[in-house]
């Protein structure tokens, strides 16, 4: 590091007890030589060989190396000999007579003399000198450097080759072959980060004495590296800014690439075997359980679309976010991929879509379908049973519930022609976009198994309801007949009702011709009564001797009601015609006493003498006779008319006229038995 008074630079060899190979001598040499400048070298060289330590032959040789290594930098050797050590051996090779074959000057000195030659501080501390020099420090800076220079120039190279032709273009078959090696060998941000210490390391020393000594003039090595450090930084940061560009841009193209390999691949799922899957699903099922067979496969379809789909969704925020980026030469090309694949999936989501709305509607036309064929099932079961009631109330029940059934079916028809309807027209709209492909065929299948299923079961419906009509006019015989029989039976009733009455209160036979012509002509009125009622039980079982026929059943009432009803108005007819012939009696009866009773006796003349009153005592007797006889029926019963008292009463009305009746005879016979003796 030190200079001659030449301003040249002072090279020292220092030599050692220990063999010394002149092969790595020289190859040090030649590397120290080749630090300086050129215009350093033209000034030359002093050399300071220190023989100390050596033998006279290692130095003799080191001396003579110079002249092949650097004879024409080297001014002047100074060999630093050891005091007493050679100077038997000096005479024998004197180098200053050697100085024209050597091409520089050779001096033998002491150390302490060197300063003769040498300023003492351009010396280090080993020559009695006051230059400050570390070779260890010096050695691993030089390393720094070396393997800096080394790394930044071999990076320039690669960064240059990388970034010239990214600018020029490549064709594509020689950028595949650079981007395999795209990669630096070595870290730009290290290289950059050891040449910017270095430079700093190098700066400082400018100032700054090691270890705080005093300040010093860096080596001319040491000047001469820091603008080659700093001309490689400049270099090393404009190829890496340029570098970190392209990187910027192949990253930004293979992102592009990539982003438009993944939209074609979603792109060509969806169109392919996507939309494939579709085209082979266009039916509809045939029944409640084909059509949640078919919607099973549905979601598995839309299980494999909805991983297309999330793709899609992460392709389109990563272009959303590079259209916010926002490159002008890139805008256009993404806008094309995010309308691609954004059409692609929103028509293959309306497909899906559709597909499920449309299964759906299939699923519900079924449900409706099923339930109305299970209440036609349990309409028709109802009506094939034959009608067995008990009474008019539990038809009137079985016919209600008849109508409910019916309305439910007419509810059911209703719903299931609107579910059809409704799948007919997502069917024809399904025809225009379909999958691409002409589904004509596909859908008049399915077209005409829903106009098909509508239209059995409106026959089915329209069966039962011919079914229901004779159900309901059947019923309503049976509920006729029921209320015939019911109001037969109430007429056999009121006749005996009206016969018990007509024994138990139709006793009284008057206490004279007028009232008993009075009772005579209520029991009439009552007979007629009795005869309406006897007439409609008749009429009643007419009907329903006819209904049966209508029905093809056994009425029970012309084996109950019928003779019931003719007995009892047989029995009727037998007392009411006792009851007549008492009352008529009476009223001959009442009529002729009164007649007697109000004759006057001065005019016996109006009497054919006795008889009259023998025949008025003969009809009172012949009905004090009937009032004690029964009403005998042609069965052999009898009955009477009301209680013993009740007779005994109605008895006593007829003996008292009786007596009063005799009292006038006798008064009468009482004259005719004074006139003789007279």
């Amino acid at each position: 590091g030190g200079k001659d008074r030449r301003s040249g630079l002072i090279l020292t060899i220092p030599l050692c007890l220990e063999q010394t190979s002149m092969d790595e001598l020289s190859v040090t040499l030649d590397y120290l030589l080749s630090i300086p400048s050129e215009k350093c070298k033209a000034r030359g060289f002093t050399v300071i060989v220190d023989g100390r330590k050596s033998q006279w032959n290692v130095v003799k040789t080191v001396v003579l190396m110079l002249q092949n290594v650097v004879p024409a930098e080297v001014s002047l050797v100074c060999v630093v000999k050891p005091d007493e050590f050679w100077d038997k051996k000096v005479t024998h090779f004197c180098f200053w007579k050697e100085k024209d074959r050597l091409g520089f000057e050779v001096i033998l000195v002491s150390a302490n003399k060197l300063t003769r030659y040498i300023e003492p501080c351009q010396l280090t501390e080993d020559f009695g000198g006051s230059l400050t020099y570390d070779h260890m420090d010096w050695l691993n800076k030089r390393l720094v450097f070396e393997k800096f220079t080394k790394e930044s120039t071999s990076l320039l190279d690669e960064l240059a080759l990388i970034n010239n032709g990214s600018d020029k273009g490549m064709p594509q078959e020689k950028e595949r072959s650079v981007d395999l090696n795209f990669l630096p060998s070595v870290d730009p941000e290290t290289v950059l980060q050891t040449g910017h210490e270095l430079l700093s390391e190098l700066q400082q020393r400018r100032f700054n004495g090691s270890d705080g000594g005093v300040s010093w003039s860096p080596m001319d090595d040491e000047l001469l590296a820091q603008p080659q450090v700093m001309k490689l930084l400049d270099s090393l940061r404009e190829q890496y800014t340029r570098y970190q560009e392209v990187c910027r841009q192949r990253s930004k193209r293979t992102q592009l690439e990539e982003i438009q390999q993944k939209v074609m691949q979603v792109v060509n799922w969806l169109e392919g075997p996507g939309s494939e899957q579709l085209r082979t699903q266009w039916g509809i099922g045939d029944s409640i359980r084909a059509s949640q067979a078919l919607q099973q496969k549905h979601e598995e379809i839309e299980s494999q679309h909805s991983e297309w789909f999330a793709v899609y969704v992460e392709l389109n925020q990563q272009i959303a976010a590079l259209l916010n980026a926002g490159d002008e030469e890139d805008l256009v090309e993404l806008k094309a991929l995010q309308q691609q694949l954004s059409d692609v999936c929103y028509r293959q989501a309306s497909q899906l879509e559709f597909r499920q709305n449309l299964l759906q509607a299939a699923l519900e036309f079924h449900s409706v379908a099923q339930d109305l064929s299970q209440q036609l099932d349990g309409l028709l079961g109802m009506l094939c049973v034959d009608v067995a009631p008990a009474d008019g109330a539990s038809i009137q029940q079985t016919l209600k519930l008849l109508e409910e059934k019916l309305k439910s079916v007419d509810l059911g028809l209703q719903g299931l022609r609107e579910k059809g309807q409704s799948l007919l027209d997502q069917i024809s709209n399904q025809a225009s976009w379909a999958y691409g492909k002409d589904v004509t065929i596909e859908n008049k299948e399915n077209v005409d198994h829903i106009q098909g299923v509508m239209e059995d079961m409106q026959l089915r419906k329209q069966r039962c309801e011919d079914m229901v009509d004779v159900r309901r006019l059947k019923m309503l015989q049976m509920v006729q007949l029921f209320k015939c029989e019911e109001d037969a039976a109430q007429a056999v009733e009121w006749l005996s009702e009206l016969l018990d009455a007509l024994l138990k209160t139709h006793i009284r036979l008057g206490d004279d011709a007028q009232e008993t012509k009075v009772l005579l002509e209520k029991h009439r009125k009552f007979v007629d009564v009795a005869q309406s009622t006897y007439d409609y039980g008749r009429q009643l079982l007419q009907a329903t001797v006819v209904l049966c026929q209508s029905l093809r059943c056994t009425s029970r009432s012309s084996g109950d009601t019928l003779p019931r009803l003719n007995r009892m108005w047989k029995q009727f007819t037998i007392t009411s015609e006792e009851r007549v012939h008492r009352l008529e009696t009476a009223v001959v009866f009442h009529s002729s006493a009164e007649k007697i009773l109000q004759e006057c006796p001065e005019q016996p003349e109006g009497f054919n003498e006795m008889e009259q009153f023998d025949e008025i005592e003969a009809v009172g007797k012949s009905l004090l006779d009937r009032l004690t006889v029964p009403v005998v029926y042609p069965d052999g019963s009898e009955q009477y008319f009301g209680s013993p008292s009740d007779m005994a009463s109605a008895a006593e009305h007829i003996r008292e006229k009786m007596k009063l009746v005799s009292l006038k005879k006798q008064q009468l016979r009482q004259p005719e038995a004074t006139t003789p003796e007279s």
